[in-house]
């Protein structure tokens, strides 16, 4: 599984219309069920850092939400959104509780 997080900075005028864009972006993943995609967006208490968390399945072979029209149009004017840009990490799993969906309790 690839995990991946994106942390920005919105500027402050700009906090609603990007939290709108990214539901709009999980109205469509909503609608279109990708398969083999976790996905989580956060919000900071400062109301203007953004947190994106990903995880693909290993079975995921090209980019899922980038694909998505919703999308697409989150990422058109993000430099001009942001007060700080995105920073892409790829994250290293060490330990997880029900993190995965088909993760059960031990029998």
């Amino acid at each position: 599984m690839r995990s991946v997080m994106v942390r920005y900075r919105v500027r402050a005028e700009r906090a609603a219309e990007n939290e709108a864009l990214v539901r709009d972006v999980y109205e469509q993943l909503h609608d279109e069920q990708p398969d083999g995609l976790h996905y989580a967006t956060f919000v900071e208490p400062d109301g203007v850092a953004f947190v994106h968390v990903a995880f693909t399945e290993a079975q995921v072979t090209g980019p899922v939400l980038t694909q998505l029209s919703a999308f697409r149009r989150f990422q058109e004017g993000l430099a001009e959104r942001c007060e700080e840009p995105p920073v892409v990490s790829e994250l290293r799993e060490v330990g997880s509780f029900r993190l995965h969906p088909d993760e059960r309790a031990p029998a």
